[in-house]
């Protein structure tokens, strides 16, 4: 890729840290990186480490007469490729979303016109306030990237979602953000999440699924310039920034979602965990334990839903399938029973007993396997870098016409 200008914007939070490692990242990618600091980024890191890692001076003022006659804020903002916040604390996301140009970092933020990645980091509750996923919201509907937050121990002691992704993970997503538009011209459909049956009008069948890879699929392919249409079981995740998406319930409202959206598809990613049963009749009431017979339950009687993974690989002139097998024990010989009978032109196996991947975790581990019998395992990776994987092997379906 071609090597490109990187503004680095740092704010102050413990994960400040690790942005030297990020630096020695960027610059090993061939890129030019000038990083500039908020007033509080200079407790948690030093600006001569950056300054001298980079190679090129470090700014933390907005008005610094010596500064501003070298290089203005808004010269700045114009010179950047791509301008990463990293860590981006819940207080700068604040200022993104409401647009305050009350320092340096969020006057070049305001003022550019280069794509923003941000690598949030912040306490898990901060994370989950409303405010903070209005905030996130808001951004992601603007546009900007994100990257992360990780789950795992926090520096303040709790543990859960919020730590930064690591400087390789953000190195990898800043090449992403600066490479070509692979996929532009191409049109792609991908599922997430769970579906739910209904057995009256409280209770429902349904999964553990999240959604989050399936999203996170989307996402990616967004990002390299596909149109992009996701249809999403049940679910609270976000719409990632330039996709479109149908919201279903059951695994027949997802069917008829796909097939509808399939015929003008260049390729297909059932990445959801579609139930294969549904109750073979929905009561039109609670079914309440009073109007049964004592120590008495009631009886369900289960049909089979549509196999829409299968039955769109048979469909004559149909651009590339891929599906995915949520497994618990001889995973690879599961999938590769599962392949042989879908049809697909590749099969993401992911082993869901696994406590560090799978159903609600930010990580995945997953083998990619292909018709013939060839397997390629890859390591615990985010699911946003599972996602990149997978793209990369369907571009190149893609590019020999499977």
């Amino acid at each position: 890729m071609d090597h490109r200008r990187v503004l680095l914007a740092v704010s102050g939070g413990i994960a400040a840290y690790k942005v030297p490692e990020l630096v020695r990242a960027l610059r090993a990618d061939g890129h030019e990186v000038r990083c500039v600091l908020t007033r509080s980024a200079a407790e948690f890191v030093s600006p001569l480490a950056l300054q001298t890692l980079s190679g090129s001076r470090v700014r933390a003022e907005l008005f610094d007469a010596e500064q501003e006659g070298e290089i203005d804020h808004i010269a700045l903002a114009d010179w950047a490729d791509l301008v990463v916040v990293a860590p981006a604390t819940a207080h700068v996301l604040a200022r993104m979303a409401h647009g305050l140009a009350d320092d340096l970092v969020t006057t070049l933020l305001l003022a550019t016109r280069a794509p923003v990645l941000v690598a949030p980091a912040m306490n898990v509750n901060m994370w989950a306030h409303p405010a903070t996923r209005a905030n996130v919201e808001s951004l992601r509907g603007r546009g900007v990237l994100f990257v992360g937050p990780a789950s795992g121990p926090l520096a303040c002691g709790w543990e859960g979602e919020g730590r930064m992704a690591e400087p390789a993970e953000i190195a990898a997503s800043v090449r992403l953000a600066l490479g070509p538009a692979s996929l532009a011209g191409r049109r792609v459909v991908v599922t997430a999440g769970g579906t739910r049956e209904p057995l009256d009008t409280v209770r429902a069948l349904t999964n553990r699924s999240s959604g989050k890879m399936g999203f996170a699929v989307a996402a990616e392919a967004a990002r390299r310039g596909a149109e992009v249409v996701l249809v999403a079981g049940p679910g609270g995740l976000a719409t990632p920034a330039g996709v479109r998406r149908l919201d279903v319930e059951t695994a027949l409202e997802m069917r008829e979602a796909v097939f509808a959206e399939l015929p003008r598809a260049d390729a297909l990613v059932m990445a959801a965990a579609v139930a294969d049963f549904r109750p073979a009749e929905r009561a039109e009431h609670k079914i309440k334990k009073e109007d049964l017979p004592e120590d008495a339950a009631p009886t369900l009687a289960l049909v089979r839903n549509p196999d829409i993974l299968a039955e769109a690989s048979r469909r004559p002139g149909r651009g590339v399938v891929v599906g995915f097998a949520a497994e618990s024990r001889d995973v690879l010989a599961a999938a590769q029973r599962k392949l042989e009978r879908k049809g697909c032109d590749l099969l993401v196996a992911n082993d869901v007993s696994r406590a560090d991947a799978g159903f609600d975790s930010d990580s995945n581990a997953v083998s990619f396997v292909w018709p013939g019998g060839d397997v390629e395992e890859l390591p615990l990776l985010s699911k946003s870098e599972v996602a990149a994987r997978l793209w990369d092997r369907v571009e190149k379906l893609l590019g020999s016409g499977a």
